[in-house]
C-alpha cells in the first residue's frame, strides 16, 4: 500500500533514454586517470564522441581543466564545462539519475557510486554530482540517495513504469548487501514509482568489471522493443549464458501481458588485452540522442555494419552513427558507459 500511495502522491517517473534531452554529460580523461598510459588514443575517441554529440545537442563537460582539443570546435558555445576533480571517466555510473514529476519538475537523484563494489577508487567521482548541482546549471531538486549504491548502467527504463536490470549486479556483494532481492525490488519500485522490475539472471561478458551491467547486455527501446546481445557460436564462452538470457527475454511481458519485440545484436569477434585476457566488447552499449543513435564499433566491418542494421530497426527515425571504441574497451567499458543523458527539463525548469 505504501508503494501505491507513493505513486499517487508523487507521480514521478523515470524517463526513457529516448525522452527529449537537454544535455549529454562526458567526464573527460586526463593524466591522473587510468587512461594516462594511452591518453592521446582515448582522447581521440572522446573527441569523436564530443563531435557527434556537440554538433547535435548541448554537451555537459566535467573535467579538471577544459580540453584544449575542443577549444576551437564550432559547437564550443554549446559546451557547458564544470571544473571538477575526477578519478575516472564513467559518467553513466557516477552521474545523476533523473526522475521527472508529473509537472515536469526534475528530481536529480544522487546515488552512491563506490567503484562497482569497491573494486576501484571513486572518492572524487562520488562527489561530482554535488559539485555539479552547486553550479546551478542543472535545474530541479537535489535528492540525496547516497545511502544506496546504484549505477546508471545497471538499470534500463522504458518511461512507462518498467525497469530492466540484472541480478548478478544488483545482488553483488559490496553494493547493498543488507537487502535481499525482494528488498531491492521494493526499494526500486518505490524510488522510481515502477509497475514492474524485470530481472535478468543470466548473461555476462568476459572481462566485465561491473558484475553484468544491463547496458552491456540488453536495452529497452521504443515500442516495447528490447535490443540485446545474441550469441550463435556454440564455441564461444558466452554461448550458454547468452542463450539462457535470450530465453528470459522471450518470457518477459509488458504490464498488459504483451511479449516484447526482440532484436538480436551480433557478438563482436573476441578482443584481447595485452595480457591475453578477453575484453567485454558489446554493441549493446549504444547511446540514444534526440536525433541519432551513437553506437560503438570495433574495427570489424561485417559485425559493425550488422549492428547498425539492427539498431536502425529499433530506431528507424534516428541516424545511426558509429564511433570507434577500441580505445574505450581497453579499460573494460564502451560508449554508453562514458555518457549520461539529462532530460530537456533539466535545462528549462527553475529549482523547487
Amino acid at each position: 500500500m505504501h508503494y501505491k500511495n507513493s505513486i499517487m502522491e508523487k507521480q514521478d517517473y523515470l524517463p526513457a533514454e529516448w525522452h527529449p534531452q537537454g544535455f549529454i554529460q562526458l567526464t573527460w580523461p586526463h593524466a591522473d586517470t587510468d587512461w594516462h598510459y594511452m591518453l592521446d588514443e582515448v582522447e581521440d575517441c572522446f573527441e569523436q564522441l564530443a563531435d557527434a554529440i556537440g554538433t547535435r545537442q548541448p554537451l555537459l563537460l566535467v573535467a579538471p581543466t577544459f580540453p584544449q582539443r575542443l577549444a576551437e570546435k564550432p559547437y564550443r558555445p554549446h559546451i557547458h564545462h564544470v571544473a571538477c576533480p575526477t578519478n575516472d571517466t564513467w559518467a553513466r555510473d557516477h552521474g545523476f539519475i533523473t526522475l521527472l514529476a508529473a509537472d515536469g519538475t526534475p528530481r536529480l537523484l544522487d546515488f552512491c557510486f563506490n567503484g562497482w563494489g569497491m573494486k576501484f577508487a571513486a572518492n572524487k567521482d562520488n562527489l561530482i554530482n554535488t559539485r555539479l548541482y552547486a553550479t546551478g546549471l542543472l535545474k530541479g531538486s537535489y535528492v540525496n540517495c547516497r545511502n544506496f549504491v546504484l549505477e546508471g548502467g545497471s538499470i534500463e527504463s522504458d518511461g512507462q513504469g518498467t525497469l530492466l536490470t540484472t541480478a548478478p549486479c544488483l545482488l553483488a556483494p559490496n553494493r547493498n548487501d543488507t537487502l535481499d532481492r525482494k528488498g531491492l525490488e521494493e526499494y526500486l519500485k518505490e524510488r522510481f514509482a515502477l509497475k514492474q522490475v524485470l530481472w535478468l539472471n543470466h548473461g555476462y561478458l568476459a572481462g566485465d568489471d561491473t558484475d553484468s551491467h544491463v547496458d552491456t547486455l540488453a536495452r529497452l527501446c521504443p515500442d516495447n522493443t528490447i535490443v540485446y546481445v545474441g550469441c550463435t557460436d556454440p564455441q564461444d564462452e558466452h554461448y550458454a549464458e547468452l542463450q539462457q538470457m535470450e530465453a528470459e527475454l522471450q518470457a518477459f511481458r509488458t504490464p498488459d501481458g504483451t511479449p516484447y519485440r526482440l532484436l538480436a545484436l551480433p557478438m563482436p569477434d573476441a578482443i584481447y588485452d595485452e595480457e591475453g585476457l578477453r575484453l567485454p566488447a558489446t554493441y549493446a552499449n549504444f547511446l540514444i540522442l534526440n536525433t541519432a543513435v551513437l553506437y560503438p564499433t570495433y574495427g570489424q566491418p561485417r559485425h559493425d555494419a550488422l549492428a547498425a542494421q539492427v539498431l536502425a530497426q529499433a530506431f528507424p527515425e534516428r541516424e545511426i552513427v558509429g564511433i570507434d571504441c577500441r580505445a574505450l574497451i581497453r579499460q573494460h567499458g564502451s560508449l554508453h558507459c562514458v555518457t549520461m543523458q539529462y532530460p530537456e527539463e533539466v535545462l528549462g525548469q527553475t529549482r523547487h
